[in-house]
C-alpha cells in the first residue's frame, strides 16, 4: 500500500507541472508556434545535464557496470521489439494518416527520463536509489537510439534519418559521453559546476511537464479524451509493455532491484520525446500531444497498479 501511496503522490506532482504551462498559452503569454522552442532546449540542454548528473550521484563497480549492460540489451530489445511489432500491425494505415506513424513510435517510448528519474527516487530504497537512476540513462539510451534513426523516420516518412550519424551524434550520446567516463573513474566535478550540471539536470522533469500543458491549452478535450484509438495505444504502452518486460526480465539473474527499475522504466507513460521529435520534424504534432497528455494523465493509475504488481512479484535468486 505504501508503494502505491507514494507513487501516486510523485505521478500527482509532476502533473501539477503542467499548469502553468498551461495558463501562459491560455493567457496568450507564450504562443503555440514557440512550444517547439522550448523541447529544444529540454532535449538539447537539460537531458544530457540530467544524464551526467545520474551517473556521477552513483557508485562504480565492476558487476553493477556489467548489470548496465545487460540492463541496456534488455531495454533495447524491449522497445524495439514492440515498435516493431507495431510497424507491422499499423504500417498498412501509414499513407492514410500520420497519427498512425506517431502511434507506432508511442507504443514503445516511455518517459523513463523526465518521469521515470524522480519517480524512482521516490519509490526505490535509499541504498540502491542512485544506481536505479543511472538505469533510466540505460533506458534512454536504448529509446534514443532508436528515436533519432528508425522513430524519427517512421514520424517523417524520410530514410535519411536511419544513419549511424543520427545514431550516435545526439543530445542522449553527449551526455553519456561525458557522464560515462567520469563515472568509472569515479572523478568529481569542482562544486560550482556540479551545481549548474545538476541544476540543469532538475529542470528536465519540471520543463517536460510545462511543454505538455502548454500544448493541453492548445488541443480540445474531445481531441484527448474521446478516441478509442488513443486509448488503444496508451494500454498497449503503460500496460502491455511493461507487462511483456516482466516476463523478459525477471528470470534474468540480475540484482532484483535492477529488474524492479527496469519494471517500472517500463511502465512509465507515453514519452514526451514522442512529442518532441514531432515538434521538430514539423509533424504530427496533435496526435502525439494527445497521446503523451492522455498517458499522463492516466498514469496516475497505470503507474501505481504497475508499482503493485512490481511489489507483488518475489525474488526468486533469493527464494531457497
Amino acid at each position: 500500500m505504501q508503494v502505491l501511496i507514494t507513487t501516486a503522490i510523485a505521478v500527482a506532482t509532476m502533473l501539477a507541472y503542467a499548469v502553468p504551462g498551461f495558463l501562459t498559452v491560455k493567457c496568450k503569454l507564450i504562443k503555440p508556434e514557440s512550444i517547439s522552442a522550448f523541447s529544444v532546449v529540454l532535449m538539447y540542454v537539460c537531458q544530457p545535464m540530467l544524464t551526467i548528473t545520474s551517473f556521477l550521484n552513483a557508485q562504480f563497480s565492476l558487476n553493477f557496470f556489467w548489470q548496465m549492460i545487460v540492463a541496456f540489451v534488455l531495454a533495447g530489445v524491449l522497445q524495439l521489439g514492440v515498435i516493431i511489432i507495431a510497424y507491422f500491425c499499423l504500417k498498412k494505415n501509414y499513407d492514410k494518416d500520420i497519427k498512425y506513424r506517431v502511434a507506432t513510435v508511442a507504443t514503445a517510448f516511455g518517459n523513463c527520463g523526465f518521469m521515470g528519474v524522480p519517480l524512482l527516487q521516490a519509490i526505490m530504497p535509499e541504498d540502491v536509489r542512485n544506481n536505479a537512476v543511472v538505469l533510466s540513462v540505460m533506458f534512454l539510451l536504448g529509446l534514443n537510439l532508436i528515436g533519432w534513426t528508425f522513430a524519427s523516420y517512421l514520424i517523417s516518412g524520410d530514410k535519411k534519418f536511419i544513419s549511424a550519424k543520427k545514431a550516435f551524434i545526439n543530445p542522449a550520446m553527449l551526455g553519456l559521453v561525458i557522464g560515462l567516463p567520469l563515472f568509472i573513474c569515479g572523478a568529481k566535478l569542482p562544486t560550482e559546476i556540479f551545481t549548474c550540471v545538476e541544476l540543469l539536470g532538475k529542470m528536465t522533469t519540471p520543463l517536460c511537464m510545462i511543454i505538455l500543458g502548454m500544448r493541453l491549452a492548445t488541443i480540445t478535450f474531445k481531441e484527448m479524451f474521446c478516441s478509442p484509438f488513443q486509448y488503444a495505444i496508451v494500454g498497449v504502452k503503460q500496460i502491455l509493455m511493461p507487462l511483456l518486460g516482466l516476463i523478459l526480465i525477471w528470470f534474468i539473474p540480475i540484482d532484483f532491484y535492477i529488474r524492479q527499475s527496469l519494471f517500472i522504466l517500463a511502465a512509465t507513460p507515453v514519452a514526451s520525446i514522442t512529442l518532441n521529435f514531432a515538434e521538430m520534424l514539423g509533424k504530427g504534432q496533435k496526435t502525439a500531444a494527445n497521446l503523451v497528455l492522455l498517458g499522463t494523465i492516466l498514469s496516475i493509475i497505470t503507474l501505481p497498479l504497475m508499482a503493485l504488481i512490481m511489489n507483488a512479484v518475489p525474488d526468486i535468486y533469493a527464494i531457497k
